[in-house]
């Protein structure tokens, strides 16, 4: 196949992905671009697949002096692809502990925050097989359940906005040789390579080891996250059927129910709570380990967890806001 063929070929495949993560026709998307070679391809495909339809952003978390650079060098590019282009930058420094937690939490507010203002329906980011495949693996090796092991979802919510990845079938290699065939600039994230972090470990196990094969990882992960949702609609249902929501106060009939449906409904209950009653510390999180406060209830015990207090009465299920402690 000839070059042009090849890149007209990839550029309706991308379209095609895009489309798909949407459910329709693309009017407006907002692509998160950090000048790597994954998101750099996206560009590229994207701007011709799709001229006129498309925005970029580049978020410089302020926590990397070559950040601003990278960002000149996006819109180097998009000017040249008449697409245009935004370099966002957070309000307050980004400090504390789970830095990188915090500048991704940063990155999409960002992001949402300027989908919003130019009109864009989604943000488009570029994961890809490989990165699906690392997750998998290293969501496997800590243990996680079946909402963690889905991996990387190729539609979900983020800050309010949806946030879609068309490239969850493509392979790295493929978005580098799209980007070197364009001569397009891109950078290498040093942090890519740095064994510290648990993300480098496993792109080295899967790179030294061939029989791990990212694409069958990658399709286990996309499987497991069709049966999440399964479960996802599940519950959903039996909250409708079960829960009674009165303030900051939730019952729950919870006999007869599998574990993981049992699971989840719990830890909605608890958010509703901790929504309802202002509730902000402890931190909480919709994939909480919460086994022990399960087994309590079970057994008719009363437990407490993330500020909210559950109390068996036979099958019925009480969670509401757990008083303060006493001090002194």
């Amino acid at each position: 196949m000839s070059p042009d063929a090849t890149a007209a070929a990839q550029e309706a495949r991308f379209a095609a992905d895009l489309t798909a993560a949407l459910n329709h026709q693309p009017a407006t998307v907002l692509l998160a671009v950090s000048g790597g070679p994954d998101s750099m391809a996206m560009l590229l495909l994207a701007a011709a697949a799709m001229p006129g339809r498309i925005r970029a952003a580049t978020v410089d978390h302020r926590l990397r002096p070559e950040a601003a650079a990278e960002a000149a060098m996006v819109a180097r590019l998009c000017e040249t692809l008449g697409v245009p282009h935004a370099t966002l930058v957070p309000a307050e420094p980004i400090a504390g502990s789970s830095i990188q937690a915090r500048a991704r939490s940063a990155r999409y507010a960002l992001l949402a925050e300027h989908a919003r203002a130019i009109g864009a329906e989604a943000i488009a980011t570029a994961h890809h097989v490989d990165d699906q495949a690392e997750t998998f693996l290293m969501r496997a090796a800590r243990g996680s359940g079946l909402s963690g092991l889905s991996g990387v979802r190729a539609r979900t919510v983020i800050a309010g906005i949806a946030v879609v990845r068309p490239l969850l079938e493509w392979r790295r290699a493929e978005l580098r040789a799209i980007v070197r065939r364009a001569e397009a600039p891109f950078v290498d994230d040093p942090a890519n390579a740095d064994p510290r972090h648990d993300r480098t470990r496993f792109r080295q196990l899967l790179d030294r080891n061939e029989w791990l094969d990212p694409p069958h990882l990658a399709r286990a992960a996309a499987l497991l996250a069709e049966a999440d949702g399964d479960i996802r609609a599940t519950v959903e249902w039996f909250w409708g059927e079960r829960a009674q929501v009165d303030g900051d106060n939730v019952r729950l009939l919870a006999a007869g129910l599998p574990r993981e449906v049992t699971r989840r409904l719990v830890r909605r209950a608890i958010g509703t709570v901790r929504e309802a009653a202002g509730i902000t510390t402890p931190p909480w999180s919709e994939s909480a380990q919460i086994e022990a406060l399960l087994d309590g209830l079970a057994e008719g015990r009363r437990a407490t967890q993330a500020g909210v207090i559950g109390s068996a009465r036979g099958d019925m299920w009480r969670f509401r806001p757990a008083p303060p402690r006493r001090t002194g």
